[in-house]
């Protein structure tokens, strides 16, 4: 009864948070209705909306998704969609509106909008229509040239991908060839070894003997294990190809998912009746890569029906953090501008046409909020990106969103994918541990020596002369036994140079070299078998049925496989029961991670202790075992396996409460340590970037003892900092308890399992995400593409702060295109995921330099030539007013025409210049001292104390300039006294008032650095004094 309450208060605070959040965004859209200028402005806004909705839903129809039946050789008569990858913002009918809509979306494009189509009634026209339709328009056609040329790039790489050509399989025995974009569903599609997926298909028949091929699904899910996907067995038997059109089959597949991981299906042949189930070992999904063979599948799912598409987002127009807060304060301007011409009304009176009297002073006043800020922001946008790519410490970076780099000046996360980001993916093996001993790479020819006895001594009798010691024997033996269980105990598969599973006669008895390649589904395997093979006991031939090693003598050993269990994320072991056929020795050999082998072993007391070392140093660990079966026990297992495997109901459980029967006082062989390489100098950038003050996430799609080995051996995890785990989390009651542990535990990492965490969410989002922003890291394993981009907007709007994503494959798209900067590396897993993102480098190691160095320049940059353009557009404004105050608040305009639309562009363009080469600190400085861009993160550069000087100093600039700007104005005019503008007289009253309006500004900002100065001129004159002291001559 108390627990139904406590659930019961649960839900009645989870329905409180929800409403609160309700409210509060009800009262952020009634904000902003009260911030419409006037129902002109409001009119604009609401039909540019309405119109875009209207376009992009005509232009893009919704279409429900259900299942399909597909008769096999035949088209279909449904409709499906295209097979195009489509990354494009806009299109021939969406461009115009779409555009208009985003520029006139900010207050200040908006503003000038309205006052510039005021300018079309006679009354209120004050100038000539194009001082305002003029720059408004240049605004405008540089932005949608911009996006012009940025969509187009993106078409283009579109089509690369899009007309990439497939075979497709004719009713007449041949084939013919036809673009990705053709594909449709019901085609029956070749896919060549290492050619990508172009659709999602049900795998049909492949050139492999065992019909199973292996598939890199490290795009789709970020997992570099590879895959094995197994044909459907009716077609596989099939002679020909062609002998599929004459079948009467047909194929079920459930409605479109976002799923990758499951599938629901069904292949009915209806001449003989017959019905198999299809899982998704049956399936090849769009993206991934063939790894092994030639594979026919029939297409399913295309286009947007695709899991990776469905798994991905669509593209954004990403907005700084800093156009938001011009944005603000063009508000704040706007206010302004309000203010003083109610001002000027109320001096002047209200009597006659004051309502037409009170728009032209709005007009008069409204270069308060200068309409050249856009275009002078965008120009210096584009220097960043140009010096950016430019950067020689940085080859090969490429800046495909021009728009943002002053974000990467902003950071407070970095989200980061693991494989082939902060790993290269490629496995190396370290350590060999067999409890008294441990061999390394530096004594792996010790190994190599060991192996070479024990498969002699095998060979010899037991009792011949010059046999070793007792003591000696015994770890020849243990070396070669732990040797040739690693041998043995995988799924690894040897292929050679003519593509076949067996190697060349010549090459058997170890004459002549061969090359051969290991496909397996996983690359720790791969290494393990490789470290076999250089120390002197290579596989040579695998099949479903038998294994082969070759010993150093040239001596073949054959095994019978007669059982596998293959790894899963549950048992997180593996295991085989093979017989050799020369003794007909029964074994099991298992391998797995250290806690679930830890309970199997016999007693031992060192397995525990090297396993932490081990981890510590950031290698991948597997406890190796074996146990010995007699023919009866091996029979007796088989029959009550095969029995569990028939079961109809709860057949996992009976198969593994069966194979558990086994897994018990095993024999602990040895303890393995295997290196995932790190990308060049990842640790030190990490910590680099640490320093700076960024916390970094890693999101990854692997398993959550792979993600917690890179975290550690990358330093992501100090190795002094605890650990909090959250493994399996199903239920409410779960999520509590470990919510509860973790907020126990202080400066401690957090890793937890995707579906852990939609669990937490599920119930506890803001509890979670309170925590999970104090840890000092974070692991997300097993996580999909959708969960990525789902974290990064979680961490947006639960903390407010900006967000940068790195990654590499395609299933990193989503999270990058969520996040406020996006980075793409140039990597193993393709281009893709570089395409899709703001900025693309080749290595991680470059995004210290990307954001520390480059960041901070545009940042700082940008932050002042937008005050300083403000700063321009108040002057004149100010001195508009003393203009009109002066001559009895008339509403007339002191400068016309062009000197206006000069004044805003050329006449002021080298301050601008001189801005954007602006730079405060030097590179060196940026990457030595990682601290200062702590100050970057905090907005000081741009803010309302920083606005309110440069108004202040525009107010004092203006009152003493009035009189110089006046009588540099009237060289134009020629009805004034030139002789007088000749003299003297005026020289020296112009160069007076420049000095009094300049002069002391100065004065007190000489005075501030004097006895305030920032913290980086301190670190320059300690970096410079260090310099001196190392170029100077030792005594």
């Amino acid at each position: 009864m108390m627990h139904a309450t406590v659930d019961g208060d649960f839900e009645a605070d989870e329905s409180q948070y929800l409403l609160s959040d309700t409210d509060a965004d009800t009262r952020t859209v009634t904000m902003t209705g009260t911030q419409r200028l006037c129902c002109l402005s409001f009119c604009i806004r609401n039909f540019c909306a309405r119109l875009c909705e209207g376009l992009v839903s005509c232009c893009i129809r919704r279409r429900q998704l259900s299942s399909r039946s597909i008769h096999i050789g035949y088209q279909t008569a449904e409709k499906f969609p295209p097979n195009v990858i489509r990354n494009q913002k806009f299109n021939f009918f969406t461009f115009i509106p779409l555009v208009l809509f985003e520029q006139f979306k900010f207050f200040l494009n908006l503003y000038f909008l309205v006052m510039a189509t005021s300018q079309f009634i006679p009354e209120l026209r004050i100038g000539y229509l194009y001082t305002y339709w003029g720059p408004l328009g240049f605004v405008i056609l540089v932005t949608m040239i911009r996006e012009a040329v940025d969509d187009v790039r993106r078409r283009q790489r579109d089509n690369e991908v899009n007309q990439q050509k497939y075979k497709k399989l004719t009713p007449h025995g041949g084939s013919r060839t036809v673009t990705s974009a053709n594909i449709k569903v019901g085609d029956l599609i070749f896919v060549e070894k290492d050619q990508r997926v172009p659709a999602d298909m049900v795998f049909l028949r492949t050139t492999e003997a065992n019909g199973a091929c292996f598939i890199r699904t490290d795009q789709l899910d970020g997992e570099t294990d590879w895959k094995l996907r197994l044909a459907v067995p009716v077609t596989q038997k099939l002679e020909t190809n062609e002998e599929l059109f004459n079948m009467n089959a047909m194929v079920y597949a459930e409605k479109p998912q976002k799923d990758i991981h499951n599938f629901i299906g069904t292949f009915t042949k209806h001449d003989t009746d017959t019905e198999e189930s299809l899982s998704v070992e049956n399936t090849v999904w769009a993206g991934t890569v063939v790894a092994s063979g030639r594979l026919l599948g029939l297409v399913v799912y295309t286009g947007c029906e695709t899991r990776s598409v469905m798994n991905n987002a669509a593209p954004r127009s990403k907005t700084g953090l800093l156009d938001l807060e011009i944005n603000n304060l063009t508000k704040l301007l706007f206010v302004a501008v309000l203010g003083l011409t109610v001002v000027m009304m109320c001096l002047k009176g209200f009597g006659g046409p004051w309502y037409r009297y009170f728009f032209r002073f709005l007009l008069l006043f409204s270069y308060i909020i200068p309409i050249s800020l856009r275009v002078n922001l965008d120009v210096g946008k584009a220097f960043y990106s140009w010096v950016i790519q430019r950067d020689q410490e940085m080859p090969g970076t490429v800046v495909r969103t021009t728009t943002i780099p002053e974000e990467l000046g902003r950071i407070n996360y970095l989200l980061t994918d693991k494989t082939g980001t902060l790993t290269q993916n490629e496995m190396v093996f370290k350590i060999l541990h067999l409890g008294t001993v441990a061999y390394g790479t530096d004594t792996f020819d010790e190994v190599q020596a060991h192996v070479n006895t024990f498969f002699c001594k095998d060979a010899s009798s037991a009792g011949a002369s010059g046999t070793p010691t007792r003591m000696r024997r015994t770890v020849v033996t243990r070396v070669g036994e732990a040797v040739k269980a690693l041998a043995l105990c995988h799924n690894v598969t040897p292929v050679y140079e003519d593509g076949s599973g067996q190697p060349p006669e010549e090459s058997q008895n170890g004459d002549q070299p061969h090359t051969v390649l290991y496909q397996a589904s996983s690359p720790d395997e791969v290494a393990l078998v490789k470290w076999t093979e250089s120390v002197g006991l290579p596989l040579v031939h695998r099949d479903l049925t038998t294994l082969t090693l070759r010993t150093t003598s040239g001596k073949l050993l054959t095994y019978t496989v007669l059982q596998i269990f293959p790894f899963t994320s549950e048992t997180k072991r593996m295991g085989i029961i093979v017989r050799e056929e020369l003794t007909g020795e029964i074994v099991l050999y298992i391998k797995g991670a250290d806690t679930v082998m830890a309970s199997m072993v016999e007693y031992n007391d060192w397995l525990e202790e090297e396993c932490t070392n081990l981890a510590q140093k950031g290698l991948r660990t597997l406890v190796v075992a074996r146990k010995v079966l007699t023919p009866e026990q091996y029979t007796q297992f088989e029959q009550r396996y095969n029995a569990a495997k028939l079961s109809v109901t709860e057949r996992g459980s009976r198969v593994a409460a069966v194979i558990e029967t086994l897994e018990c006082d095993l024999e602990l062989l040895c303890l393995t340590g295997v290196e995932d390489k790190l990308q060049n100098n990842v640790k030190q950038t990490l910590e680099l970037l640490r320093n700076a003050g960024m916390k970094i996430w890693m999101l990854t799609g692997d398993k959550l003892e792979t993600a917690t080995c890179i975290a550690k051996s990358s330093r992501l995890v100090s190795p002094n900092q605890g650990l909090h785990v959250m493994g399996n989390v199903s239920t409410r009651r779960e999520a509590h308890l470990e919510l509860n542990a973790l907020r126990r535990k202080s400066d401690s990492a957090l890793i937890i399992k995707g579906d852990a965490l939609e669990t937490c969410l599920q119930y506890y989002e803001h509890e979670l995400m309170d925590l999970a922003v104090q840890c000092p890291a974070v692991v997300v394993c097993r996580c999909s593409p959708t969960q990525k981009a789902a974290v990064v907007r979680l961490i947006q709007r639960h903390t407010g702060k900006r967000t940068a994503a790195v990654g590499d494959g395609g299933n990193d798209v989503s999270m990058i295109q969520a996040a406020d900067a996006g980075i793409g590396i140039v990597g193993k897993e393709g281009k893709q995921a570089s395409l899709a993102a703001d900025f693309s480098i080749d290595q991680f190691q470059y995004i210290a330099r990307l954001c520390l160095v480059h960041g901070r320049d545009s940042y700082k940059r940008s932050a002042a030539l937008s005050q300083f353009v403000m700063h321009r557009g108040l002057i004149i404004s100010t001195i508009q007013a003393i203009f009109s105050s002066i001559f009895y608040f008339s509403s007339v305009a002191l400068y016309q025409g062009f000197l206006m639309v000069g004044y805003a562009t050329v006449y002021t363009n080298f301050p601008v210049f001189s801005l954007v080469l602006d730079r405060d600190v030097s590179p060196n400085i940026a990457l030595t001292y990682p601290e200062l861009y702590k100050d970057l993160t905090k907005g000081r550069s741009l803010s309302y104390k920083t606005f309110f000087i440069w108004v202040l100093i525009s107010i004092y600039q203006a009152h003493f300039l009035s009189l110089g700007f006046y009588a540099l104005s009237i060289i134009f005019m020629h009805y004034f006294d030139w002789n007088f503008i000749k003299s003297k007289d005026f020289f020296w009253k112009v160069v007076v008032i420049t000095l009094v309006s300049c002069l002391p500004l100065y004065i007190l900002k000489f005075l501030r650095r004097r006895f305030t100065p920032p913290t980086y001129s301190k670190l320059e004159e300690l970096n410079t004094f260090g310099s001196t002291n190392m170029t100077q001559p030792q005594p």
